[in-house]
């Protein structure tokens, strides 16, 4: 290799990355990394919401296990810190596209107020422990600042989840804990302020026994602030102002908590049933029909029967529907990692194009029957196919009883009757009778649908109609003879209907010479008119002829043979 050539290999190969880019790359908001991380994030945060008003208002708990508290407070520390150096290798999107520029990124993330928020929650605060000494927690309420994070990983989980639901409760459940938790370390403190035991609604006195113990303080804490806030229970009336004010204040709370509990769960219930009404049919009006035209109880019980199966397995038949609102190519590759491995196992649609399965998985419609329901019966004409996703159906006599075969899953008929093949001796009708055994689950695919898809593949069009005949000829369905004819027939409409094509094309060469020739002829007109217009302009009025015959002179511009020719000549002739 020369040296130009070396040179040239390395100007244009990439440069390394860095160690430090290896290290700390540029993360997706949307990206699983992220998400994890904020995740990790819910730990340190919902440990300073809780654990350091505890800590401030129980003494006990804080000169049990400071170091235990130091260590936890300096980790929580720590992984703020980490929190911020996540930030600053955070993508955004800009213009739909992920900036992995960390210039950039940081230069955005420091002109935002979530910057600010991170710098004061790890403002050194605690540095006055040299003054105030190490049993002052308070110290640390700056760190609250960062529960935006929190709400954040919240969002997060409640999008990624499968059971959103069930979240959003949870979710509530923790915020309600962590109330009725700050309340409970609310009214220790506050009595504590204005002495254990001096009335009935604060604190018994430490000193009886079995309220000296950690747990017990707590527990009665946590209990009197549940009563409370839930307006449940009976509590001691309040005797002195601080108490009254108190027990106002957490009034208020316990009704904008029930609001808030009542809508929250009211939303969750709305979300529930909207959930149901779309991936299930609603059978509260097909019932109220039924009731009103007084349909057979029998006919009834059947329907209300095949409802509590889709109910109770969970089987949808509006998958259209519920992916709508998703875009055509991303709806499709859905459906496609759902039903192509279906499709494919139908003989007709094997070695198609992967474009054109794409096309016809879309088209699949899902079908229910109940036990003993006829998918089909001998002699209906056949205009669609089904592929059995689950149960059993049966190939049986017109008496309904006799079975010839059982059809399995995986299996599927009716495919020919969607083709239409020439020679087909059972005129695209059905040939047997088709039962369900219990409930089975099907896919129906139309002819209508299969021509829209097949009208854009015509060289697929050919190859399915090839298999179809080869699958009639082994059913010894297919009729040659008529087929031949079909054949012949369609040769000579297609001929016939080229000889129309020739002779409209023929009059067509007609009536194009007959219009150039009105054309001519309009143009000749025309040259004359203008030319007449040429002689005619130089003629005396009608005013001029009159004095001319007064004074007998012949009438100037006309020759004395009194022809009136004008002495002027106009155009030529365009002949």
């Amino acid at each position: 290799m020369s040296q130009d050539s070396k040179v040239k290999t390395t100007e244009s190969s990439p440069p390394a990355p860095s160690k430090a880019r290896k290290l700390l790359p540029v993360l997706d908001p949307s990206g699983d990394y992220y998400y994890w991380w904020l995740n990790t994030m819910v730990f340190p945060v919902m440990y300073n919401l809780i654990i350091i008003v505890c800590r401030a208002c129980f003494p006990d708990l804080q000169h049990s296990y400071l170091v235990a508290w130091l260590v936890l407070d300096y980790t929580s520390d720590l992984l703020y810190l980490l929190d911020i150096v996540v930030r600053f290798h955070t993508g955004f999107l800009d213009q739909g596209i992920l900036v992995v520029d960390k210039g950039r990124i940081s230069s955005r993330y420091v002109r935002t107020w979530s910057f600010l928020l991170d710098l004061a929650s790890l403002m050194p605060t605690d540095a006055a422990y040299v003054q105030l000494g190490l049993h002052t927690p308070m110290l640390r309420l700056n760190r609250f600042l960062r529960v935006p994070r929190l709400f954040e990983a919240f969002d997060r989980t409640e999008t990624r989840t499968a059971y959103p639901n069930a979240f959003r409760i949870t979710k509530l459940m923790l915020y309600i804990f962590v109330v009725i938790h700050w309340n409970s370390c609310l009214y220790f403190a506050l009595s504590r302020y204005l002495g254990f035991g001096r009335d009935a609604w604060v604190y018994p006195d430490p000193a009886q026994p079995g309220f000296e113990h950690l747990r017990r303080q707590y527990l009665y804490s946590f209990y009197f602030s549940t009563l409370i806030l839930t307006t449940v229970g009976d509590t001691p009336l309040p005797a002195r102002e601080e108490e009254y004010l108190f027990m106002v204040g957490d009034f208020l709370l316990a009704v904008m908590g029930f609001a808030t509990i009542m809508g929250s769960m009211s939303s969750v219930i709305y979300n529930m049933n909207t959930a149901d009404a779309a991936f299930y049919p609603d059978h509260a009006l097909v019932k109220k029909y039924m009731k009103q035209q007084h349909v057979n109880r029998r006919l009834e019980r059947r329907v209300i029967d095949w409802y509590q199966h889709l109910q109770i397995n969970k089987k949808m038949t509006n998958e259209v529907a519920i992916l709508q609102h998703l875009p055509e190519r991303l709806r499709a590759e859905v459906a496609v990692s759902v039903h192509l491995s279906t499709l494919s196992r139908v003989q007709i649609f094997q070695n198609c194009e992967a474009s054109l399965l794409e096309e016809l998985v879309l088209k699949l419609q899902p079908q229910t029957y109940s036990p003993g329901e006829y998918v089909c019966r001998k002699g209906d004409i056949g205009r669609e196919m089904y592929i059995i996703r689950e149960g059993q159906l049966a190939v049986v006599a017109d008496d309904g009883v006799t079975q010839y075969a059982v059809l399995g899953a995986g299996l599927y008929f009716g495919e020919i009757s969607i083709i239409n093949i020439k020679g087909n001796m059972s005129g695209n009708r059905r040939t047997a009778n088709i039962k369900s055994l219990g409930y089975s689950d099907l896919f129906c695919l139309s002819k209508e649908d299969l021509r829209e898809v097949l009208s854009e593949y015509p060289q697929a069009q050919v190859v399915m109609e090839e298999k179809g005949r080869e699958i009639l000829l082994k059913m010894n369905k297919l009729d040659v003879n008529a087929e031949a004819a079909e054949i012949a027939l369609q040769e000579a409409t297609e001929s016939r209907l080229r000889g129309l094509d020739q002779q409209l094309d023929d009059l067509q060469t007609k009536f194009a010479r007959l219009l150039a020739e009105l054309e001519s002829s309009a143009l000749k007109i025309a040259y004359r008119i203008e030319r007449l217009e040429w002689q005619t302009r130089e003629w005396p009025m009608p005013e001029e002829l009159a004095e001319a015959d007064d004074e007998g002179e012949p009438g100037e511009g006309t020759s004395q043979d009194g022809e009136g020719r004008s002495a002027q000549e106009g155009p030529p002739d365009p002949e």
